[in-house]
């Protein structure tokens, strides 16, 4: 039987590939993530771990469902952060040690829980990252949002940011739930002003 192979990025273009210079309006549809919360900046040890155990256990996962009975391959789907404070003064004044943020990754449909609990016992087995113990498999789903595309360092995500909040505001709507960042470029490896990132809050 042939090999099938998935982009999910492709067949989610609408949610993963939005205008750089136009802010769009997306339905986000209830999808399955391995999350991890934690707090402190992108710099602090708990922000690294959870890096540290997100991608071996979707990696596990994706070679789990290639070799498996379903014989599906895809690409291992970006890094997504939602960010928030119980101060949200916090974030203009640059108080990283009062961040909040929840890491994830989503996982395709074709995972079940089951494949789920191999894939935590396989890389417990293997490596044992210290947040292991954190992660969780659940659903999100966010609904109506705004997104656009931020290319450049996380620095001068401001205007950005601004120019989404913006638009809702311009459209009558309210901004609702956490601020949401999907990292599509490798942030341990890129050059801060190649940076893609997808920056995109939901509304009401």
């Amino acid at each position: 039987m042939q090999m099938k192979i998935i982009d999910f990025k492709k067949e989610l273009k609408h949610l993963y590939r939005p205008s750089v210079k136009t802010v769009e309006t997306v339905d986000i549809p209830k999808m399955n993530f391995f999350m991890v919360d934690g707090d402190g900046g992108p710099n602090h040890p708990t922000f690294q771990n959870a890096i540290e155990v997100l991608f071996p256990l979707s990696y596990t996962l994706k070679f789990m469902v290639k070799k498996g009975v379903i014989g599906i391959d895809y690409g291992v789907l970006p890094l997504e952060g939602l960010w928030w404070a119980d101060d949200m003064s916090s974030f203009t004044m640059g108080k990283k040690d009062e961040w909040k943020w929840t890491l994830m990754i989503m996982q395709p449909e074709i995972v079940t829980k089951k494949m789920v609990q191999e894939a935590i016992e396989q890389v417990k087995v293997k490596k044992n990252p210290v947040s292991l113990p954190l992660v969780r498999f659940e659903s999100f789903s966010e609904g109506k949002s705004a997104q656009i595309m931020h290319i450049g360092p996380f620095s001068e995500e401001g205007p950005t940011i601004e120019k989404v909040h913006s638009f809702i505001e311009d459209n009558g709507s309210q901004l609702t739930g956490k601020h949401h960042e999907i990292y599509l470029s490798d942030i341990r490896r890129s050059a801060p002003e190649k940076l893609k990132t997808i920056i995109r809050q939901p509304m009401s």
